[in-house]
């Protein structure tokens, strides 16, 4: 069987998977041999080909299938829509430059030596990047890393098709699938996603905690923490050394109210489009509502210092998306720490005249290097032992 119905998708309480069913591709046991055996060709996967690989099998993207096929792609692209009706932020395409794999034949996919998922190719063709790149990303400047990526690191064609997986990538940092999260849920209760991709240091903390206590917001509520552990911009810290910074932080707070994932998911900094990626993600791994951060997955020109996005264009369009999703969304607030109240929102310091202190990320990284001590009411402990340890 290709596709089934998990079970712990299914239990009460917990908000349904887009779609309805939450997407299984994992072949049983006693059938993999077979669906190896049936592949002619083999593919390496990237490092991004193995998030994706891994999203699809799992069921982070349901309602997906599989690989999609131009049809699908150019709709996505245009609309950010599927032509069976279905909101989608980013097309999900396998790419390559072989010439030699056709429509009709099945495709070993491959990573670091395992062997991941069997591709029925169903399609190919060659894309047309810049259509892509300005649809999705908003702009052609290889300035943009996702244009780059596409533009630079993506193959000559892409393949769309049906997966059946054979197993899941070993990583530092497990990645628990969708069901497993939803199993830990509380049923009945809202379930808060904070999105990742650095080290979570105090205002992160405050800010998804104080989310909990949100108007549209359940009062036993939980927050999901799930950094995205995948490929992201490369002057970020690297996964390995967020994962543990991670690992040490939720052992420091150890608060029941706040359950920890790793989501396999390779960054495209596509801001308005990356947030619906990401709420869509969260709805398959059971979250209800979905903290969206000033200029969330934004990115500046490395020429010009330039954003891509306006700050608000992100949380904008995912307001837009929010009710087809039956999802809510939770504005970031914007924290300050002052002498005299500990964190509150800048609205607040202003208007009481508090003194805010201030350190930049600059500084931060100085102070990390030198080994100055850095105050705890801006940094973990824990978390800048694993920085400094890096």
């Amino acid at each position: 069987m290709i596709a089934s119905s998990s079970a712990s998708a299914q239990s009460s309480g917990v908000i349904a998977p887009y779609g309805g069913t939450l997407v299984d591709l994992m072949v049983a046991t006693d059938q993999q041999a077979a669906v190896k055996a049936s592949a002619i060709h083999v593919l390496e996967c990237s490092d991004r080909n193995a998030c994706d690989v891994e999203l699809l099998v799992v069921g982070g993207f349901s309602p997906e299938r599989g690989f999609m096929h131009q049809g699908d792609y150019n709709a996505v692209v245009s609309g950010n829509r599927t032509p069976s009706g279905y909101l989608f932020g980013l097309p999900i395409v396998m790419d390559t430059d072989r010439e030699d794999i056709a429509v009709g034949d099945r495709v070993l996919l491959t990573f670091k030596g395992q062997d991941l998922a069997v591709l029925q190719v169903e399609d190919k063709w060659e894309p047309d990047k810049v259509v892509e790149a300005k649809g999705c990303y908003g702009t052609t400047s290889l300035e943009h890393p996702a244009v780059r990526m596409i533009a630079t690191e993506r193959k000559r064609f892409y393949l769309g098709g049906t997966v059946q997986g054979l197993e899941l990538p070993q990583r530092v940092f497990p990645c628990k699938t969708p069901a497993e999260v939803r199993a830990g849920l509380p049923a009945g209760e809202d379930v808060v996603a904070f999105q990742c991709r650095n080290p979570i240091h105090r205002a992160h903390y405050e800010l998804f905690t104080r989310a909990l206590h949100a108007s549209n917001v359940s009062e036993n509520a939980v927050v999901l923490v799930h950094p995205t552990c995948g490929p992201t911009q490369q002057d970020d810290i690297p996964g390995v050394v967020r994962f543990q910074t991670y690992e040490r932080l939720a052992a420091e707070v150890d608060n029941p109210r706040i359950r920890w994932a790793y989501l396999p998911y390779a960054m495209h900094m596509a801001g308005p489009r990356e947030a619906l990626q990401h709420m869509i993600i969260r709805r398959n791994y059971g979250c209800t509502h979905f903290i969206i951060g000033r200029d969330m997955a934004g990115c500046k020109s490395s020429l010009s210092g330039d954003d891509f996005y306006g700050p608000y264009d992100a949380q904008n369009f995912a307001r837009e998306c929010a009710e087809e999703l039956a999802m809510e969304t939770v504005p970031s607030l914007n924290l300050v720490f002052t002498d005299e109240e500990g964190y509150v929102t800048a609205e607040h310091a202003e208007a009481r005249g508090l003194h805010v202190k201030k350190l930049s990320g600059t500084q931060f990284r100085k102070m990390l290097r030198s080994g100055e001590e850095i105050p705890e009411w801006f940094a973990f402990r824990s978390v800048v032992e694993v920085l400094r340890a890096a």
